[in-house]
């Protein structure tokens, strides 16, 4: 799959914005740690990667029910869904003048109860996108960073209706943003998340 940046401005893909707040102090504190000791910029997206995917709990997975959605609220509280570390890895990377996208997936909900939006970033190295899934782990999923070849949590199924999103947008898609800042608690935003862009 071709992916195709929504705006030709590289720049944009380094920008700050109310979710992607790398200038606020948690993020620029933890880029600093990360960037302690590491050998250069791929060693330093590699540990940011590691660090939301393995430090970070997705909230589904730990049954918390709060929602965030700003990169410095998913570092602070330490929670999220896959749209929120996506997040918080775009300005743990950006605040490293990494450029990265977020991207999406519509993926079959696990009780196949129908379909949602599943948030992803891509980093640019050597001139080209490459895609990561910052999820987090579980049985049956086994994310890896990586740039030679996608290691996502998951491949969609086009015979289930699922499908990868080509585009990759400087900022979270407004449909996917509205929901995470409008829901009270996480039962709401499974309910309210858009099934596609």
């Amino acid at each position: 799959m071709e992916l195709i940046q929504n705006t030709a401005d590289l720049s944009a893909y380094l920008a700050a914005d109310e979710a992607i707040n790398h200038h606020h102090s948690v993020v620029r504190e933890t880029a600093a740690r990360l960037a302690d000791g590491v050998a250069d910029s791929y060693a330093y997206a590699r540990a940011a990667y590691e660090f939301v995917r393995d430090s970070i709990p997705h909230s589904a997975d730990v049954g918390d029910l709060r929602v965030t959605w700003r990169a410095s609220d998913v570092l602070e509280r330490r929670t999220g869904i896959c749209h929120a570390k996506a997040h918080a890895l775009a300005a743990l990377l950006r605040a490293e003048d990494i450029p990265t996208a977020l991207c999406y997936q519509r993926l079959m909900h696990d009780d196949g109860s129908g379909h949602a939006l599943h948030g992803l970033v891509a980093v640019r190295f050597h001139g080209a996108w490459h895609r990561q899934d910052p999820r987090g782990n579980k049985p049956g999923v086994d994310a890896q960073f990586s740039l030679n070849g996608e290691r996502l949590a998951w491949i969609p199924d086009p015979a289930a209706d699922e499908l990868d999103h080509p585009a990759l947008y400087a900022e979270p898609h407004p449909a996917v943003l509205g929901a995470l800042k409008a829901a009270p608690n996480r039962p709401h935003l499974w309910k309210t998340l858009p099934s596609t862009l």
